[in-house]
């Protein structure tokens, strides 16, 4: 496995991606690759004609409250609960543990790691024991695993709902205005525009009105607003977009549980299947140029986002 480097203090940071490391190791060129490493939606939505102004000027306030009134409905936010559009979910984890007094923070394992690097950079004990502040990822990365109000127990609680928009059905954003709760939301993967860098915080007021004092004035670029916007509006397409990911997740359910894999869970943006072992199968399917992603915790678990329409002859080659 391609490794990431990191400090030595700080909990492993390893991520999908990293197809220019692939490329040193493996062969070919970037093109050649299919990068699955992922959970980005292979058909992102497509963009609108940006304008000179959207480039050259500062972004406008009109602008902004678009984006925001465009958020508030897509994901039926409760009117009491603020909303702070940012420059990718990433942002606002890195910012979350100042808002509170170092102690302890409860974050559930297996899961997306930047939570624990951003908890333990600043001065966050990582631990389930009598914790001050929580945090889930609704559906977990790797797992799939859904969380319910019960779980909310912590005084600042955190909601990682960066996947939830193939299961809006299963979201906990009715419970965002109470206080201590954030819910955080991801632009680029549903959309599949991580490009972009757009991800929100919507929850507890004080807590927003804090987030946004730490991210600064015009934390999102123009073109990020107008895609945005224009996204979040567009619910039609969300609805085709949620049934053929459904579709393309069981296909990939298909072919894998064929070659010997066992589906161990995920979402319909990205499957956890459990091998005998998964740096041998990452390793093989890179010899046909498709990149996988594995954990240093499991040698049995391999994750794979979903091919393009195009590409899954590749995958089905390199099985």
């Amino acid at each position: 496995m391609l490794a990431q480097a990191q400090s030595d203090n700080s909990p492993p940071r390893d991520h999908g991606g990293g197809i220019d490391a692939a490329v040193t190791q493996y062969g070919g060129t970037r093109e050649d690759w299919l990068d699955l490493s992922t959970g980005i939606n292979p058909v992102p939505y497509p963009l609108p004609e940006l304008t000179g102004a959207d480039w050259a000027d500062l972004p406008d306030k009109a602008a902004q409250t678009a984006l925001i009134d465009a958020a508030r409905a897509f994901w039926n936010v409760p009117d009491d609960a603020a909303i702070l559009a940012a420059p990718g979910a990433s942002a606002l984890i890195a910012r979350i543990p100042a808002l509170a007094p170092s102690a302890r923070v409860d974050i559930p394992k297996p899961t997306y790691n930047e939570h624990a690097a951003a908890f333990a950079s600043q001065g966050w004990k990582i631990s389930g024991v009598n914790p001050t502040a929580r945090v889930l990822v609704h559906p977990n990365n790797p797992t799939g695993r859904l969380w319910n109000l019960e779980d909310l127990t912590a005084p600042l609680t955190v909601i990682d709902e960066s996947f939830c928009d193939v299961t809006p059905d299963k979201t906990l954003i009715a419970n965002a205005a109470s206080n201590g709760r954030i819910v955080l939301k991801s632009f680029g993967k549903f959309w599949g525009l991580a490009g972009a860098r757009l991800g929100f915080a919507i929850g507890d007021p004080v807590l927003i009105a804090k987030l946004s004092d730490l991210t600064g004035p015009w934390a999102v670029s123009g073109p990020a607003l107008r895609v945005g916007a224009m996204a979040l509006g567009d619910f039609a397409w969300a609805e085709r977009t949620r049934a053929r990911l459904k579709d393309d997740a069981g296909r990939l359910d298909a072919l894998l549980t064929s070659k010997g894999a066992t589906l161990a869970g995920g979402t319909t943006l990205f499957r956890l299947y459990e091998v005998d072992d998964a740096a041998t199968w990452q390793h093989r399917l890179a010899q046909d140029h498709v990149w996988s992603r594995i954990f240093p915790y499991s040698r049995t678990y391999l994750r794979l986002g979903l091919p393009a329409p195009d590409r899954w002859d590749q995958l089905e080659a390199a099985l």
